[in-house]
């Protein structure tokens, strides 16, 4: 921890944690969730089976558990906040989203887009897949959703949220036309895969939060298979492939004069009050 230009304090602030828990990982050696275990070594730098050995437990029949896994959450909805936003702003080489819509990044993280431009900006390299709305994997998908025409629609919307970071140096958007096994978040060494059950919305599903492993293994299928998905993309052009409504404001009627009889009532400004 010294190493790293760490103290139990400014450890604790970068895992959202309170400083007595890593306090006590220090003195009394308690190995920590094996979530947290993961993330701090990340922060320092460090494989947690290397700082925490008794992580590389052994099942009934021998085999060791798989050190890229991070964490599973039966639900999207059970990731943690901090998680997503925290995973994407340690990124310094590569930001990867391998998604149909995925409108829940917008809304729970305001400033995504600010945050893709930081990263960008700091020299990291952001690529994004969103379905394209017409595509028959996006309407089958919908169908086995029972949800009609609402994955196209979310597709057509996330459209207008990155649009304003088509053509922002360093970061890149496309649609893609694919069936969706999994959805990816990358984020350097870190990845988050949203498995697809049948029948079932993506935040109902289960997550697989893992961990590079540095050899062929969980994180390098997920990885390839976002750049499999990425060569069969289009790049998404500046303007919407469909009409985006007018916010021409309609011009008011000419309201009666005074000597106007009967006296009518004064027009606003827009044509349906009046």
């Amino acid at each position: 921890m010294t190493e790293a230009g760490h103290t139990a304090r400014s450890l604790a602030e970068a895992l959202g944690i309170d400083p007595k828990t890593v306090e006590r990982w220090i003195s009394t050696g308690r190995v920590p969730h094996r979530s947290n275990a993961h993330t701090a070594a990340l922060v320092l730098g460090k494989d947690a089976a290397h700082l925490w050995p008794s992580l590389r437990t052994k099942t009934r029949n021998g085999s060791v558990t798989h050190e890229e896994l991070v964490a599973v959450y039966a639900r999207r909805s059970d990731v943690p906040l901090g998680t997503w936003r925290s995973m994407f702003e340690r990124a310094q080489e590569a930001i990867e989203v391998l998604v149909y819509a995925a409108l829940f990044l917008h809304e729970q993280i305001p400033d995504w887009n600010d945050l893709l431009r930081a990263r960008a900006a700091a020299g990291c390299r952001v690529r994004v897949l969103i379905g394209a709305p017409d595509s028959e994997a996006v309407r089958v998908r919908g169908g086995e959703e029972r949800f009609g025409h609402g994955i196209e629609s979310r597709c057509r919307l996330a459209r207008l949220h990155y649009a304003p970071l088509v053509g922002a140096k360093g970061i890149e958007v496309a649609q893609h036309s694919t069936v969706l096994y999994n959805s990816v978040y990358r984020a350097d060494d870190e990845l988050l895969a949203n498995t697809h059950v049948y029948g079932a919305t993506a935040y109902a599903n289960p997550v697989f939060h893992l961990r590079n492993g540095h050899a062929p293994g969980l994180f390098t299928t997920y990885a390839e298979s976002f750049d499999a998905v990425w060569k069969t993309a289009a790049p998404i052009r500046k303007r919407p492939p469909w009409p985006v409504p007018s916010t021409t404001t309609i011009p008011p009627r000419p309201c009666p004069t005074a000597r106007s009889w009967p006296p009518v009532p004064p027009c606003s400004t827009r044509r349906d009050d009046c």
